[in-house]
């Protein structure tokens, strides 16, 4: 009885404005300042700072305001690149710097297409891989999914941006991040993998890398492979394989089976085909997991970075393993 009187009482204190949540709108991120503090849960500021890194390659991952490893890791890359001390802190010098990659409003307005709602969608997905082989099309399961990965945030980010929203209607505006990344760089010469930072670097001719992106990165089932490889091909769309001998856990048949297209397709929307047999660099159904746990083996980016890195390589594309492998995480 205790127990409930104080549940109530956290949650009138919410309601009454006792914990003051972040005031997200067009004017009070776009006008975001850098603040020495640091931010506790969502904040204008790193909301801006993450749109920005999106905008300029370094890949946040999942865009949601809050402070991440996945967020530090990109500060730290970015920083890197511009010879600024890589502590993966967004400090004065960093915001300064990143402010001046776009200088327009990172929050923009996007109105609601009757394609966006009309689907098709996949309500219902099963969690375990065998049954998924039933469905004809693993889609997005509603019209807010789609628009949240469309503009790279998690569903949360993008109710709290549009509390009035339902998502069901063609013609609604909605406030979304401005997260065009512009031109593909012109020259890529190579892909590292790199198992201990959970990072993909895309090279340019210097070693500079013109792209960084988090990653999920093998699996005790399925280690990621060392050594050098290259780009076979590139598929859009693709299906999705299971070879019994992986033996991944929660797949208890012992029999192949294929999995229908999609984008919560176990490989997402793309899957870049790599010289080594059955690996790849691949997107994701699931973008929050992204870095923070292992994949069944492959390289698994969200789809939009996957995507991203797909329109950048070739049949060619040199893709070179780092040896380190990270010592945390669970199979994902």
């Amino acid at each position: 009885m205790v127990r409930f009187f104080l549940v109530v009482a956290v949650a009138l204190a919410l309601a009454c404005g006792g914990v003051k949540a972040a005031k997200l709108d067009l004017d009070a991120v776009n006008q975001a300042q850098f603040t020495g503090s640091q931010p506790k849960g969502v904040s204008p500021m790193l909301l801006k700072a993450q749109i920005l890194l999106d905008r300029a390659r370094f890949s946040p991952g999942l865009i949601d305001g809050r402070l991440s490893d996945n967020f530090a890791k990109a500060v730290a890359a970015f920083q890197a690149a511009n010879g600024l001390p890589s502590d993966g802190k967004l400090t004065r010098e960093t915001w300064d710097k990143l402010t001046t990659t776009f200088a327009g409003p990172v929050l923009t307005s996007y109105d609601v297409t009757a394609k966006d709602v009309r689907g098709p969608f996949t309500k219902r997905i099963p969690a375990r891989m065998e049954r998924m082989a039933h469905l004809k099309r693993l889609g997005y399961r509603n019209a807010r999914e789609k628009l949240a990965e469309r503009f790279h945030v998690s569903e949360q980010m993008l109710r709290m941006l549009n509390p009035k929203t339902g998502f069901r209607k063609a013609d609604e505006t909605l406030v979304v991040p401005d997260i065009g990344r512009g031109d593909l760089p012109a020259a890529v010469v190579s892909i590292e993998v790199d198992k201990a930072s959970r990072q993909v670097r895309v090279l340019d001719p210097s070693g500079k890398p013109v792209a960084v992106y988090p990653a999920s990165i093998g699996s005790e089932e399925k280690p990621a492979p060392s050594g050098a490889a290259e780009v076979k091909r590139v598929v859009h769309n693709p299906t999705y394989h299971y070879n019994p001998k992986f033996a991944f856990k929660g797949v208890k048949t012992k029999r192949p089976f294929t999995i229908a297209k999609g984008p919560n397709n176990p490989v997402g929307s793309v899957w870049i085909d790599l010289s080594i047999e059955s690996y790849g660099i691949h997107g994701t159904p699931d973008p929050g997991k992204i870095g923070t746990t292992f994949s069944h083996g492959c390289i698994r980016l969200t789809n939009w970075d996957a995507e991203d890195l797909a329109a950048m390589v070739k049949p060619g594309t040199k893709v070179d393993f780092k040896d380190e492998t990270a010592q945390d995480g669970q199979a994902q």
